[in-house]
């Protein structure tokens, strides 16, 4: 992990609608993993798309049954 490139993403949870915070590691390129809602206990589906071009970070927050928010 590289501090230089770690970066704080406030979103909501798509079971709860709670704020939460993750935290994203962008040295380790795109990614796609769990994460659990702090607030109900929800699985939640991140997908990380690094865009090193425009320099972006593009963060896709989707429940259980895929739909995308």
């Amino acid at each position: 992990m590289n501090a230089d490139k770690l970066y704080d993403a406030g979103l909501r949870c798509p079971h709860c609608g709670h704020h939460i915070h993750v935290s994203i590691d962008a040295s380790a390129g795109d990614q796609d993993y769990q994460d659990e809602c702090r607030a109900c206990g929800s699985d939640i589906h991140l997908l990380v798309k690094l865009d090193q071009v425009n320099d972006k970070i593009f963060v896709r927050v989707a429940s259980d049954d895929e739909n995308f928010y």
